[in-house]
């Protein structure tokens, strides 16, 4: 079977990290049985998501000063 290989970028990474933790949680907490994985799952992502834009928006890194 041929190896698969997966490149992401930083801001990705991040995303994922986050997400991963927000899943933790939802599992942790009960709320996730196995009819609804794919739920939480996709609800973690959309919850990291929407926390990194609402950081990218409220801070100005010094990479994006003029």
């Amino acid at each position: 079977m041929a190896k698969k290989h997966l490149t992401l970028q930083h801001s990705e990474s991040v995303i994922v990290q986050a997400a991963a933790q927000i899943y933790a949680a939802y599992l942790c907490s009960g709320l996730v049985d196995d009819n609804d994985k794919t739920k939480y799952l996709k609800q973690s992502i959309r919850d990291a998501i929407t926390i990194a834009r609402s950081v990218d928006d409220a801070v100005i890194s010094d990479g994006e000063m003029e």
